[in-house]
């Protein structure tokens, strides 16, 4: 991982939400990835997410803290607010309840906010072939597509792998695919 990209108040800001999956461990490449395309770049994981983040490590990479948890009533704002998310990797558990409108972890109440704001989202789903054919997760993709989300998930992604297969599929996972889904904030932020 290299070191933090220089902050300025130019560039926008893209929180990069990381759920409970062993994908997760390499979340720094997506943070590297967004930070040389010009997004300052924010962590934020589910509490299973946390199981699998270096924290000390993304927190100098990113030069932000990495959160986990709602804060205290009456502290400050540890984090600039977002232009953008990037939901990688989004777990089942985390796409059907954002689906729902369930706001019980930081990240989910971040992404329940930011799709009300407007804010540009982007959801890479990573789990195994029998979890994603569940109903519920199907008809959450749905319903986050037809509210503006842009799920990039199927085999022209990434293709599913059978339960317990995980760890053999990490390393050929495409995270410049999430950086290019965004939107071009960059260069109207400068302007």
């Amino acid at each position: 991982m290299t070191g933090p990209h220089p902050r300025s108040e130019h560039r926008p800001v893209l929180y990069v939400i990381a759920c409970g999956s062993p994908l997760a461990r390499h979340v720094g490449r997506l943070v590297e990835l967004a930070q040389q395309v010009g997004w300052e770049v924010c962590l934020v994981t589910t509490p299973d997410g946390a199981k699998f983040v270096d924290r000390a490590a993304l927190a100098r990479l990113t030069g932000h803290p990495v959160r986990t948890h709602y804060k205290n009533a009456g502290d400050p704002d540890l984090l600039p607010p977002a232009d953008a998310m990037i939901v990688c990797p989004a777990t089942v558990n985390t796409v059907n309840k954002w689906a729902a409108g369930i706001t019980d972890t930081l990240a989910l109440g971040l992404l329940v906010e930011g799709q009300g704001k407007g804010l540009p989202v982007v959801v890479v789903p990573f789990t195994n072939s029998a979890m994603a054919a569940h109903p519920a997760f199907q008809a959450g993709l749905s319903r986050l597509r037809e509210w503006g989300t842009t799920v990039l998930f199927g085999d022209h992604v990434f293709p599913l792998h059978p339960p317990g297969a995980a760890e053999r599929h990490l390393h050929a996972f495409p995270w410049e695919a999430a950086v290019a889904a965004l939107p071009d904030r960059c260069d109207s932020a400068a302007a």
